[in-house]
């Protein structure tokens, strides 16, 4: 297997890209020593960082505060993409209307400083691009 290492804007665009392409892809955290994934689609690119969405009143948001480490999985027909690393809580309301503003969507359930909308970004990631063509690709950012 060929690994590349590397920190770079370029992976965490080429991430974000991949994950826009796939529209829906599973989010991975422990609960009781046991995975637990459900499938995602907010996010976005902040402050040079890859940032996700969830209701603090969720479960996902627990099961983060207890530990943070998670693995995303998104696929397309012939390629998809591993991500693994911890998500970091950023409270500030700036980091809340970049995600927002980027997934408008939400906007019907969740606005900035509303006590619930919670934003992580991805710290300490490692990216796995794999493909049924390609030798997989290893890049860290």
């Amino acid at each position: 297997m060929r690994r590349k290492a590397g920190r770079s804007m370029a992976t965490i665009d080429e991430v974000k890209q991949f994950l826009d392409e796939c529209g829906l892809y599973i989010l991975a955290t422990e609960m009781d020593g046991q995975p637990y994934a459900r499938p995602f689609g907010a996010h976005t690119i902040f402050e040079g960082k890859l940032y996700f969405q969830t209701g603090k009143v969720k479960e996902v948001a627990a099961q983060l505060e207890k530990n943070p480490r998670v693995e995303i999985c998104a696929s397309k027909p012939t390629a998809w993409l591993r991500l693994r690393g911890q998500l970091v809580e950023d409270p500030r309301i700036e980091a809340q209307e970049a995600l927002l503003e980027a997934n408008p969507g939400l906007r019907a359930l969740y606005a900035p400083g509303d006590g619930n909308t919670c934003v992580f970004y991805l710290d300490n990631a490692t990216a796995g691009f794999f493909s049924f063509a390609d030798e997989p690709r290893i890049e860290r950012f």
